[in-house]
């Protein structure tokens, strides 16, 4: 068989030798595995994301192994597997392998890796979807102290001050466990997370889906099964970051409304101090702190603290570091 570039979303699947079949296109299901080939030169956006979360270079021909899935990016992109055309041309929505058709794109975006359907992975005869390889119910009920990380759009330093605050309560002897609960498939982001300290991560690829955007249905059968999972590991608290805002069709609110009973503390990251207003406006979470690129100078800091009256911190400043501890230490 020829060299695949295996894409991340590939990484929970156990495939060993597979056949690559094309199927009609009536009878693709949300996150079936397939391979698609490279059909341009792909310009400074040809990069995926393996398996391993390091990143390979691709090249027209190459041959790649993603799963259809949506993509609802507010600040790059907008995609859909089902808006693929009966061409069977479609485009790499994430680095991680999402497949689908471009329905939107920022003009500040670079335009992403366009693809060509060659078939679906089978084995034994059946076709290969995310869902048969996701981690198993284990009846298990959660009940971790839950610090829950929250934004106002996506880029807004989510990921950034989950890996700090993991820093600072492994510093405090506490056994974390992390894990990104919405968004779309990156493997890079709980890496960070891993690489920061935690003892254990989790990511919503683990319940078989390449991104949260999705039926509420479907993402809540995924998180019973995911949060059954997390009850059973040997940890003190949960960092959990539910990526893009709970305001975006990646199913966040449906994560907060999940975890409630357990959330202990809570921090939005917020792109301006403006988004921190909106963001409270528009829900019923009050943040214990806000932090994120708003919080980057204390100009930002001053009129978030004006607008909403919490506390904004900048996390990556060494002099709030006894600010950030005290507060954790009352969770």
């Amino acid at each position: 068989m020829q060299n695949i570039v295996r894409a991340s979303l590939g990484r929970i699947a156990k495939f060993g030798e597979f056949e690559i079949n094309p199927v009609d296109r009536e009878h693709w299901q949300h996150a079936d595995y397939a391979v698609a080939e490279v059909t341009d030169s792909p310009g400074p956006n040809s990069w995926v994301e393996v398996r391993s979360g390091r990143m390979i270079q691709v090249i027209q021909g190459d041959r790649i192994l993603g799963a259809f899935g949506n993509r609802y990016a507010t600040l790059e992109l907008t995609g859909s597997w089902r808006s693929i055309g009966q061409d069977l041309n479609f485009q790499l929505l994430t680095g991680a392998g999402i497949f689908g058709q471009v329905t939107s794109i920022s003009a500040y975006a670079a335009y992403p890796i366009k693809l060509k359907y060659l078939g679906h992975v089978v084995k034994h005869g059946h076709t290969c979807n995310m869902g048969d390889y996701a981690v198993l119910d284990k009846s298990k009920d959660f009940a971790l102290p839950v610090l829950l990380i929250v934004g106002s759009s996506m880029s807004a330093g989510k990921t950034n001050s989950a890996r700090i605050l993991i820093r600072r309560l492994k510093k405090m002897g506490k056994r974390v466990l992390a894990a990104k609960l919405t968004g779309a498939g990156r493997y890079r982001d709980v890496l960070t997370m891993k690489d920061s300290g935690a003892d254990v991560i989790y990511d919503f690829t683990d319940g078989g889906l390449p991104s949260t955007v999705c039926s509420k249905e479907k993402y809540t059968k995924v998180m019973h099964r995911l949060m059954s999972n997390m009850a059973e590991e040997d940890v003190d608290i949960a960092v959990i970051e539910a990526g893009a805002s709970p305001l975006e069709p990646y199913n966040g609110e449906t994560a907060i409304e999940l975890l409630r009973p357990h959330i202990k503390f809570t921090v939005l990251c917020a792109s301006d101090p403006y988004a921190a207003y909106g963001f409270i406006q528009a829900g019923d979470l009050r943040p214990d702190l806000i932090s994120g690129i708003t919080c980057n100078t204390t100009a930002g800091q001053e009129l978030v603290k004006q607008l909403t009256g919490a506390t904004p911190i900048r996390l990556d400043d060494p002099d709030s570091i006894q600010r950030v501890d005290a507060l954790l230490s009352r969770i």
